[in-house]
């Protein structure tokens, strides 16, 4: 995948792009991680689809941010789409952050969405991230970082970490991921979750501590035309279970 990128009121976005002649998906991944998540379903899509995968402010090879409100992300999101020229619609797949970024821009902007994919999000959100403060600051060697980090999140966590001249840290600011995932908790997104009536796919990890089965099902029962898929996996199901996740993802992009 290409990397390029684009301006957004003084805010320098990076992103990957597939290339090719296949039909869009844009991709959103969740907080701390970043676009690179996103490779290995670009390859297994290519070359129907053109992944385009967005290292969302903050995150990745992005600059960080003063605010990290819904609108910041939406403001993205629209600078993004006419940095590239999309006219017809496009589909949405975010997952967790992204997921909630993709419903609100489809509430938004329906004639540019084709379809949205949410990977284990809902709109009442309980998540409390205040334990990632510990992995602020430069470590002096990539052990001490990925020590830190711990055995659960490393393995999301390795595409953000960086090697510089003063030892190693995240992409990513925890103090600024905390002050972003408060401003998707502290509300509930109903409002914007039925505002659009586009396709959507539900995807929950049947271990996720962010979801829970119940509410997913409810999210899928009071949308029309949007169905939920329950995989093996946690909260970031295309990397505890790719197969099937693309399994899923191809089925549903076959049928819209």
């Amino acid at each position: 995948m290409q990397r390029l990128s684009f301006n957004n009121n003084g805010i320098n976005l990076s992103y990957l792009d597939s290339g090719g002649n296949g039909q869009v998906l844009i991709a959103l991944h969740a907080h701390w991680l970043e676009a690179q998540t996103f490779v290995p379903l670009a390859s297994a899509l290519s070359p129907k689809w053109r992944v385009i995968a967005l290292d969302q402010r903050g995150h990745g090879y992005s600059d960080h941010a003063k605010t990290y409100t819904r609108n910041d992300y939406l403001s993205d999101l629209e600078a993004f789409f006419k940095h590239l020229g999309i006219e017809s619609p496009v589909v949405l797949l975010g997952n967790s952050l992204g997921g909630v970024n993709s419903y609100h821009f489809a509430a938004r902007h329906p004639s540019l969405v084709r379809a949205i994919i949410v990977e284990d999000i809902g709109v009442e959100i309980v998540s409390d991230v205040s334990f990632s403060l510990a992995w602020k600051g430069m470590f002096r060697t990539k052990e001490e970082l990925e020590q830190k980090i711990g055995e659960r999140f490393l393995p999301y966590l390795k595409d953000s970490i960086r090697n510089t001249n003063d030892g190693w840290k995240l992409a990513f600011d925890p103090q600024e991921m905390l002050e972003s995932n408060n401003l998707v908790t502290e509300v509930n997104h109903w409002k914007d979750w039925l505002a659009s009536n586009c396709p959507a796919l539900l995807i929950r990890g049947e271990d996720s501590r962010v979801t829970t089965q119940e509410h997913m099902e409810e999210m899928a029962h009071l949308r029309p035309n949007t169905h939920l898929n329950t995989l093996k996996g946690g909260h970031v199901v295309h990397i505890d279970n790719p197969t099937d996740f693309t399994k899923i993802l191809k089925e549903f992009l076959g049928s819209i």
